[in-house]
């Protein structure tokens, strides 16, 4: 076995170990197909108030813009679909990815420690880590890698577990061995188009961001436009409904990740526990969670939008 093959092995070996479920690599360079396609979202404003997605535009498309000398992106999914839901029908739906702690400090931890285990073991690696808060186009990656397709919903769907995971990159100078991309198996489903209540999805695989209900709930940060009252579903943080009607998550089995547990008591809060949650509670309760990022102020504005 060559080095390159042993180092790629070695990789994959202590990522399985970090608690990643699926580890793939691709060869880092200029994402030439994705180019227009981002291009076009973006020039249709289908990313809202999200400016940042306008910045960077290059180094979205080209890892060694961020990484100089990058050979190779090793792109990671890790696990969060949660064995329990939450109790009350009545309470306010918060997307699974967020009842545990913030995937990024979880998440982080891990890549520096994968990062730091090829050092120890290969050598004078440069490298940098990535979970989506870097002009990063992930899931772009993360299919080239053979981790799974980028659906109808533009999530990415890996077809022995779902699309409940987050993706995550290593971006490096190393050369390695790399994975064959995975056919789409999206068929002629149209269940998560069919599904979404504010028609987000605009045509199979477009979501105009600036439609979902995620976008509304987290990033936009002014008041919700009225046109879409009505329609959220009870969904006051993020929202799953593409998700949960994917016929690929039949096949989502619960993460084994202890951080991304719900030991704040999330799923267990009544209706009119949320109703009456104080800021001081809520700052609390959720200063290391996903919903820090939407902040009190966001959620009491959710909460009311929804009545």
């Amino acid at each position: 076995m060559s080095a390159q093959s042993e180092h790629t092995k070695l990789i994959k070996r202590e990522a399985a170990r970090l608690g990643f479920m699926h580890c793939g690599i691709s060869r880092a360079g200029f994402l030439s197909d994705e180019a227009p396609i981002l291009e076009r979202w973006l020039k249709e404003g289908m990313h809202g108030e999200m400016h940042y997605m306008e910045r960077n535009f290059d180094k979205r498309l080209d890892p060694t813009k961020l990484v100089p000398g990058a050979k190779s992106v090793v792109s990671l999914l890790l696990n969060y679909f949660p064995k329990d839901t939450q109790k009350d029908a009545r309470a306010p739906k918060i997307s699974k990815y967020a009842y545990g702690t913030d995937y990024h400090l979880v998440i982080k931890d891990k890549l520096h420690s994968l990062l730091g285990f090829i050092k120890e073991h290969i050598g004078d690696v440069n490298g940098r880590v990535f979970v989506d808060s870097a002009p990063v186009l992930d899931k772009a990656w993360a299919a080239k890698s053979g981790l799974g397709w980028i659906g109808k919903n533009a999530n990415l769907i890996n077809k022995s577990a779902g699309s409940f995971f987050f993706v995550a990159e290593l971006i490096c100078d190393l050369e390695l061995d790399c994975d064959a991309p995975a056919a789409d198996h999206c068929g002629s489903c149209t269940k998560c188009i069919d599904a979404c209540p504010t028609d987000a999805i605009v045509e199979p695989y477009v979501v105009d961001g600036s439609k979902c209900i995620s976008y509304f709930t987290i990033e936009l940060k002014e008041e919700i436009p009225a046109d879409v009252k009505g329609k959220f579903e009870g969904w006051a943080f993020g929202c799953d409904i593409c998700q949960d009607v994917c016929p690929w998550n039949r096949f989502s089995a619960p993460h084994q990740e202890p951080q991304f547990n719900d030991d704040q008591g999330m799923l267990k809060k009544s209706a009119k526990e949320w109703e009456e949650i104080t800021e001081e509670v809520f700052n609390n309760t959720f200063k290391n969670s996903p919903l820090s990022r939407a902040g009190y102020g966001g959620i009491k504005r959710n909460l009311s939008f929804l009545k």
